[in-house]
């Protein structure tokens, strides 16, 4: 018995500075760099905020006011992105600074190094003529300064209602061309010739 007692005890020395030893042992550190590089996940960096408003300016002159209720930007993305969501509405101004046109939409992403933004969920655009656009997606390419979409469309003048799928259009929606209109269009006899 008195045999046993000892092993017992011998056990519970062993086992005793076993774990001392697994404690005290240093902790190892790891770069955060070298384990990206090993795993292959990007390091992503978000800022945030809410109830945001922009001016975005051109030679001093403000062109553009954004209000947005949810910013994110993620500037560490392949293509770096702002995205502004549950809420967005965009004032475009004249060179006089007056409101030219108003763009809501639920949500939208920019892209900051091409200048790229599109814009989806209930997109509305309304002009300082009245003319309405209805769709639920649009995009402005910067590199051609044009709007597109190939979402169904609806714009609404003072005279008619034109529906369609895609779209392309200027800047300011001086110009616009329905790439597959539907429904029927007004046209004026007197500038028709018999």
């Amino acid at each position: 018995m008195h045999a046993r007692k000892r092993h017992i005890s011998y056990i519970i020395t062993c086992l005793t500075i076993a774990t001392s030893a697994i404690c005290l042992l240093p902790s190892c550190k790891n770069d955060i760099k070298t384990i990206r590089a090993l795993t292959g996940q990007p390091s992503f960096q978000e800022d945030k905020a809410t109830g945001v408003t922009f001016l975005y300016s051109q030679e001093g002159v403000v062109k553009m006011r954004i209000f947005a209720e949810d910013f994110v930007r993620n500037s560490k993305a392949k293509r770096p992105y702002i995205d502004m969501n549950h809420g967005l509405k965009m004032e475009f101004f004249d060179d006089s600074g007056e409101v030219a046109d108003i763009l809501t939409a639920d949500s939208s992403r920019y892209y900051e190094a091409q200048g790229d933004f599109i814009v989806w969920d209930s997109v509305v655009i309304v002009s300082k003529k009245g003319e309405k656009l209805n769709t639920d997606e649009l995009i402005w390419n910067e590199s051609v300064q044009k709007f597109f979409t190939e979402k169904p469309v609806v714009i609404t003048t003072k005279t008619e209602i034109l529906y369609g799928n895609g779209m392309e259009a200027n800047r300011d929606f001086t110009w616009y061309r329905i790439i597959n209109p539907k429904g029927s269009v007004q046209v004026d006899k007197s500038g028709v010739s018999d």
